[in-house]
């Protein structure tokens, strides 16, 4: 029997104070567990109606499971996208959440030069007293695992359904793109995933070895 080939959605959090005054792109910020702001939420709310319901791209009878940050501002944006449907069974996992910053949390790129006295890139260098870029990429990587065997098992043997849902965070997305499609991390360099954004992660040519960047952010409040 042909079934259609899985996917996974892969949702950044909805504005918080952080991404609201422009530090979204700058700030090192993990540990502190910041709330979704009035328009964020109203934000999420707004989306929810376009992207969640029968016969809409995150359909309730199309999904297999969720995964979701237990960081509030994540956790929040998963309750509003399915608030007006029953809530699907889903997982708060902390191998979803941010990039851990150790010395550098609440800290601005350009304060950690200064710090440093030399440029720093998280991307190769990661964050002394948190996650390795190797950490982060091991992480990253077991999550994929997960999320591939619930697709095989979709697509090979029809247990379960096609899609996945991911509720996450801004550096941890851009990772979990980077590895999906085979690339080493730097490749986030090169990605920009707004507060709210969508991806959709998924495959090519009938087969489940060739992933792919089905879309990016869509339905972002893009600046």
């Amino acid at each position: 029997m042909s079934r259609p080939l899985p996917r996974l959605f892969l949702i950044r959090h909805g504005e918080t104070e952080w991404s609201l005054n422009g530090h979204s792109a700058d700030a090192i910020l993990e540990g502190t567990d910041i709330p979704l702001t009035p328009r964020g939420e109203s934000q999420i709310k707004e989306k929810a109606q376009i992207l969640v319901g029968d016969g809409k791209p995150i359909d309730p009878k199309n999904l297999c499971t969720v995964f979701v940050s237990p960081r509030q501002r994540a956790h929040a944006t998963f309750h509003l996208l399915f608030s007006h449907i029953e809530t699907p069974s889903h997982v708060i996992s902390e191998d979803l959440r941010e990039w851990d910053y150790g010395d550098y949390e609440g800290l601005l790129s350009k304060e950690i030069t200064e710090k440093r006295g030399k440029p720093w890139n998280i991307w190769v260098e990661g964050c002394p007293g948190g996650e390795s870029a190797e950490d982060m990429k091991s992480r990253v990587d077991v999550v994929i695992s997960r999320v591939r065997e619930h697709h095989r098992l979709f697509f090979e043997e029809g247990i379960g359904a096609r899609d996945v849902v991911i509720v996450a965070h801004g550096h941890f997305n851009r990772v979990m793109i980077a590895r999906w499609l085979n690339c080493e991390l730097p490749f986030g360099t090169k990605l920009n995933v707004e507060p709210g954004g969508v991806s959709v992660l998924s495959y090519n040519h009938n087969t489940l070895v060739e992933p792919a960047l089905n879309a990016l952010n869509l339905h972002a409040d893009l600046r």
